[in-house]
């Protein structure tokens, strides 16, 4: 059963950071572009970044470069979002997905979702 398990949300105050972490098992995600995606309440889903299946390319949107950054170990099959200068506008729920590269993983579809991590940006 491939799954996709997120931890490391919470609460944490404008211009805070916060690592997101998410481990993958039931197949060989190694060989898997992975990334983030979030959705605030009442708005849609949303990119946020992504990582090549070795590392060597990232993806990452807009409205968080220069703030956020991708990063995975394969051999932990983990992949991390390291948030940095927080704002409540990035609160939302975060979403660790799986595609077969960055460009499926960024333009969909999807082909595996974690259940998501609540982060919650205080002002």
């Amino acid at each position: 059963q491939a799954q996709l398990v997120e931890s490391g949300g919470g609460l944490v105050q404008a211009g805070g950071s916060l690592r997101l972490s998410c481990v993958a098992s039931g197949r060989t995600f190694s060989s898997y572009a992975m990334g983030w995606f979030r959705q605030a309440p009442g708005g849609e889903r949303e990119f946020v970044a992504a990582i090549s299946n070795r590392g060597g390319t990232t993806v990452i949107a807009d409205s968080v470069k220069g703030r956020f950054t991708i990063s995975r170990d394969n051999a932990k099959i983990t992949v991390y979002l390291q948030m940095n200068s927080l704002k409540p506008e990035d609160t939302a729920v975060y979403y660790c997905a799986a595609s077969v590269n960055t460009g499926k993983l960024k333009a969909g579809p999807v082909e595996y979702w974690g259940q998501g991590t609540q982060v919650t940006v205080s002002s």
